[in-house]
């Protein structure tokens, strides 16, 4: 039986994307997801947790990470996790589990010239849709749309 290696988050940025460039000029970004449950407890009191990610993005999708997210940007991230270890200075084992992303949707809006909403564009790294700017881009539905007056 295969296994399954899947990770979809919803959050915001915790920082602006820290992007490097590898040899042969291979994009990498790397930037920390925060996502907040809210929920009661048994005496009726709201309690919000936040859980903090480290995300990693590769080659289009870092680019496109820096170009357009910032601190604070709500994104969805489609990935897998990736544990990776190493020795310290002092020969410590340490650890690192990170969220390697093969898809990302920009869930901000953003104002155009003349005032009104648009959602930003989406990018996987499978290339599915199409862009203007990106090869594989999509605009996504937007999630605050007005209902219309449809009964159904």
């Amino acid at each position: 039986m295969r296994g399954v290696n899947k990770v979809i988050l919803i959050g915001n940025l915790g920082r602006d994307p820290d992007v490097q460039f590898l040899e042969g000029n291979i994009a990498v970004a790397k930037f920390s997801l925060a996502t907040t449950e809210t929920f009661k407890d048994r005496a009726g009191k709201l309690i919000s947790q936040t859980e903090w990610h480290t995300v990693v993005l590769w080659r289009g999708l870092a680019e496109l990470a820096q170009k357009y997210l910032h601190k604070g940007s709500l994104v969805y991230i489609e990935g897998r996790l990736r544990t990776r270890s190493w020795e310290d200075k002092e020969g410590n084992k340490k650890f690192a589990t990170e969220v390697v992303g093969d898809n990302l949707v920009m869930l901000d809006k953003r104002m155009d010239l003349n005032n009104q909403d648009h959602p930003i564009p989406h990018h996987s790294s499978t290339g599915s849709g199409s862009g203007d700017n990106f090869p594989g881009m999509e605009i996504p539905p937007s999630l605050n749309e007005p209902a219309d007056d449809l009964p159904f």
